[in-house]
């Protein structure tokens, strides 16, 4: 058995995920990447996080996918006998914007629900009797879309709203043995953003986002890691936690002047 605690963050080749397997491989854990798609990123995520001293399993799975997520699991305790932490970030949406709530079909809706939700309790599952043994920690990555109603798209809000739900569940259920938290970013300013609304779209929200906020910034993927690692590795006693990391967004734009985006 491996004397340094192991960890897996699923949807790691980019962003939050990148961000979180970094930080915990440099606060002394071995490291599995999971990515579907991003290949060249995952490596690049994968060397970063030999550079910082940790020992690397690569896993190509779709967490949709219940027998990639049980591989998944299987593989890091062959690797190093024993697995600590759980960090569920693999997640999609469609931005599809609130006026045309009513547009997208089951097909789009049903995979959206089975990476964000589906796939959290997938790896939960497969991971729950090994994090037992090792008295370990599950971090979900959840959303305010889950928590105010609020985001890219009904079904992405919905899934979020259902891993939110999944989390106090399970927060009771693994209890004692295992810790179970959410974090709940707003905005974050990563490439997924940009990817889904454009440049112009992004700077857009931006610059509302941090005019209606009452600590007038966005999130970074290092700001939403650190507070991973902080649910996963400290916390000693927070467990069933949905924590907002919204720069005060649940509060309400009372006392700030907002400037709207511009159409």
């Amino acid at each position: 058995m491996s004397a340094r605690k192991t960890a897996i963050v699923t949807g790691s080749a980019t962003g939050v995920g990148a961000a979180t397997a970094l930080l915990l491989a440099q606060r002394g854990h071995d490291v599995v990447v999971n990515y579907s798609k991003s290949e060249a990123e995952a490596r690049q995520c994968e060397q970063a996080c030999r550079a910082a001293g940790a020992d690397v399993l690569l896993a190509r799975a779709d967490v949709a996918d219940d027998a990639g997520c049980r591989k998944m699991v299987a593989d890091a305790v062959a690797r190093w006998g024993r697995l600590d932490v759980l960090v569920n970030n693999a997640g999609i949406t469609t931005f599809s914007g609130s006026a045309n709530w009513d547009a997208l079909d089951a097909a789009a809706f049903q995979r959206i629900f089975a990476v964000n939700a589906l796939g959290s309790f997938q790896m939960i599952r497969a991971a729950a009797p090994h994090l037992k043994a090792a008295r370990g920690a599950i971090v979900n990555v959840s959303s305010i879309a889950g928590a105010l109603g609020i985001g890219s798209s009904v079904p992405y809000i919905a899934s979020k709203g259902a891993l939110n739900a999944l989390t106090l569940h399970l927060a009771r259920v693994l209890a004692p043995e295992v810790r179970v938290n959410a974090v709940c970013p707003g905005m974050i300013t990563t490439r997924w953003f940009v990817d889904g609304v454009g440049k112009q779209g992004y700077d857009s929200l931006k610059a509302y986002y941090e005019s209606a906020t009452p600590l007038a910034r966005a999130c970074s993927a290092e700001d939403v890691a650190e507070a991973i690692a902080w649910l996963a590795c400290g916390a000693s006693t927070v467990t069933g936690e949905l924590l907002l990391l919204d720069s005060g967004t649940h509060l309400g734009t009372f006392g700030r002047a907002v400037v709207p985006p511009k159409p």
